[in-house]
């Protein structure tokens, strides 16, 4: 099974001409969703389209390149798409970052375990040396590489060269560093960060004790791709839960650590799945 994402133009035609491309060489689509950001604009190109398409080649042995070389001069060119295929057999590498606290690591490594996350777990590194055993446990490589004050690109430098050719997509499972502007760059829209609250809300230290003293009513989490703006990239994923002035600091935390690895396992699975299309500082998530 193959997976088409496209976003481009909206302007009449597009699904049509990708269905007749995909049926003259021998595909069945099983899944289609689209949108647009104004359906019903009388100046349709002025709007932005974006599609989700999965397909099967069940009577068709055209290799990947030439079915991709294909499209281009047939469709992507006359509609000047962004666009990519791909391939669910070709399982992406997956990095994960993580610091002291365990309870997105853990629900990350449960479901993967349990063949709910589809993707290659290639290793997951900290600046702390605590949850190797946990991790090890999962049959993973753990990389505890410590990142001393004012050594950053030195940390980052490690962390790069074992990432080659291992990490498709880095996951921040409670990674409490700053990534640098370079490091970010080299994975642009593909660093999931989970945050401990409904952005935008309380940032900086000790967020649960300023919920608290706010007297919130609901708290929350968000994962987002990471950019080089703290806490600012596409959102993803977001939830929350409804709190009374009878819990205290304590509980919070142990409500918010339970949507915390909800929401980041929503959105580690959705891009993985290719689910998710970036606009700017957006996302369109077909679920």
């Amino acid at each position: 099974m193959a997976r088409l994402l496209v976003r481009c133009a909206d302007q009449p035609g597009i699904v049509a001409t990708i269905s007749n491309f995909l049926y003259n060489h021998g595909a069945n689509i099983t899944a289609l969703d689209q949108h647009s950001t104004d359906p019903h604009s009388r100046k349709p190109e002025a709007e932005t389209f974006f599609m989700r398409l999965e397909f099967q080649l069940p009577h068709s042995d055209l290799p990947a390149e030439v079915l991709s070389r294909s499209f281009q001069r047939a469709v992507a060119d006359r509609y000047d798409m962004q666009w990519k295929i791909s391939y669910v057999a070709d399982l992406k590498k997956t990095a994960i970052f993580v610091s002291r606290y365990d309870h997105a690591l853990l629900e990350l490594l449960w479901r993967w375990s349990r063949n709910e996350l589809p993707t290659q777990l290639s290793m997951v590194v900290s600046n702390h040396p605590d949850l190797e055993e946990a991790v090890t446990g999962f049959g993973i490589p753990f990389h505890h590489i410590p990142v001393e004050k004012g050594k950053k690109e030195e940390a980052e430098a490690q962390m790069l060269e074992l990432l080659e050719d291992q990490a498709d997509l880095i996951v921040l499972a409670r990674y409490m560093q700053i990534l640098t502007s370079d490091f970010v760059d080299r994975y642009k829209n593909r660093i999931i960060n989970i945050h401990h609250s409904f952005l935008p809300a309380f940032v900086g230290a000790r967020p649960y004790r300023q919920a608290k003293t706010r007297g919130v009513k609901l708290i929350g989490a968000t994962a987002h791709y990471v950019t080089e703006t703290l806490d600012a990239g596409p959102i993803i994923e977001q939830d929350v839960i409804r709190v009374t002035h009878r819990q205290k600091v304590g509980d919070l935390k142990e409500l918010g650590a339970s949507i915390e690895r909800q929401v980041l396992a929503r959105a580690v699975r959705w891009h993985l799945e290719d689910r998710v299309i970036v606009d700017e500082n957006k996302t369109v998530v077909f679920v």
